[in-house]
Parts: C-alpha cells; sequence; structure tokens
C-alpha cells in the first residue's frame, strides 16, 4: 500500500469529514486547522476570524486504490469552490476553499484539476493552492463528529446532503460495509 496525505479546505470539516470517512480508498480521515498565523489554534481561536486558520481535513489514501485526481474530483463537487470564504451560511477565512499540498506532485496534480474546474465554472473559482503549513490536529470532540452526532442539526441539515451528493455522484468509491 502506498499511503498519500494531502490536507484539503472546504468549509466545516464536519461536513468535509463526514464524506471522505465513506471514500472507498481513504484509510484516515482527521480534522483540524492550519495555514494560519496562530500555532495550535483553539476552536474558539479560529472561530473568531482573527488566526487566518483554515478549517481542514487531513485525507490519508491509498494511492493504489484511489487517485488524489479521483481525491480532488470528490473535493469539488462537495463543496462550493467559488464562493469566497464562504460555504452556505458559514461565513469567514476559516471556511475558505484550499488544497493544501504535501509535494510538488500533488501541486502539480492539483493545478491540473483546478484548471478543469475553473473552466467547468466560468472562471470563478477561488480555491487556494498552497504548501501545507502549521498544521494542527482539531479537538478530540471534532473527529468522527458526524458519525458520532448524525441528528444533530447542523449534521442533518448540511452534512447529510453533502454525503448523499457524494453518495450519488460516485456511486462506485462509496465504501462497501462488511
Amino acid at each position: 500500500m502506498a499511503q498519500e496525505v494531502i490536507t484539503l479546505g472546504g468549509g466545516c470539516f464536519w461536513c468535509t469529514e463526514a464524506v471522505f470517512e465513506q471514500v472507498d480508498g481513504v484509510t484516515a480521515v482527521e480534522s483540524g486547522y492550519s495555514n494560519g498565523q496562530l500555532a495550535q489554534p483553539s476552536y474558539e481561536q479560529v472561530c473568531s476570524g482573527k488566526t487566518g486558520c483554515v478549517e481542514v481535513i487531513r485525507v490519508a489514501f491509498d494511492d493504489q486504490r484511489i487517485s488524489l485526481r479521483e481525491v480532488l474530483e470528490i473535493f469539488f463537487v462537495i463543496h462550493d469552490p467559488t464562493t469566497l470564504n464562504r460555504q452556505g451560511a458559514d461565513t469567514g477565512t476559516q471556511y475558505r476553499s484550499g488544497i493544501y499540498f504535501h509535494h510538488p506532485d500533488q501541486q502539480a496534480v492539483a493545478r491540473e484539476v483546478m484548471d478543469e474546474v475553473d473552466q467547468k465554472v466560468a472562471g470563478k473559482l477561488v480555491t487556494e493552492l498552497l504548501p501545507v503549513a502549521d498544521y494542527s490536529r482539531a479537538e478530540d470532540y471534532h473527529q468522527h463528529y458526524y458519525a458520532n452526532h448524525p441528528s444533530q442539526g447542523y449534521c442533518a441539515m448540511v452534512a447529510a446532503p453533502k454525503i448523499e451528493k457524494f453518495r450519488k455522484t460516485f456511486a462506485s468509491r462509496v465504501k462497501q460495509t462488511a
């Protein structure tokens, strides 16, 4: 197994984590913060909008089962990459769209996918593409949030539709449960 890791910001990490935990070939998903001016911020600090940090997920995947391109194609379907510092009702720089690469090969693949998406959205893509910086794991209660609280209001109203969209659009990529 060739393990690969990419860090993605697509709005609230509860939603993106919930989707990627269901992707076949993804081996681990962790919610966290990155690319801001404060190392090891708290959730409250990030929510203040004053840290510059992004709510992100760190996605580990087996690149022999799913390619980075496929991971990014899923990413672009489950969030809106055309709204600056916003996903739905969630507003602030912590909700910006971003791909935070771990090595130059990832940057090249991400650039290709972003160029394709930008053509589809008529030049309105606002996703940033930067090296991952100052990543820190979010507090324990944020990890596997949807799995632990599927009927919580935000999960039911915001995360669940994203999961359903993923399941319909990428049916062949849904993890099979035994």
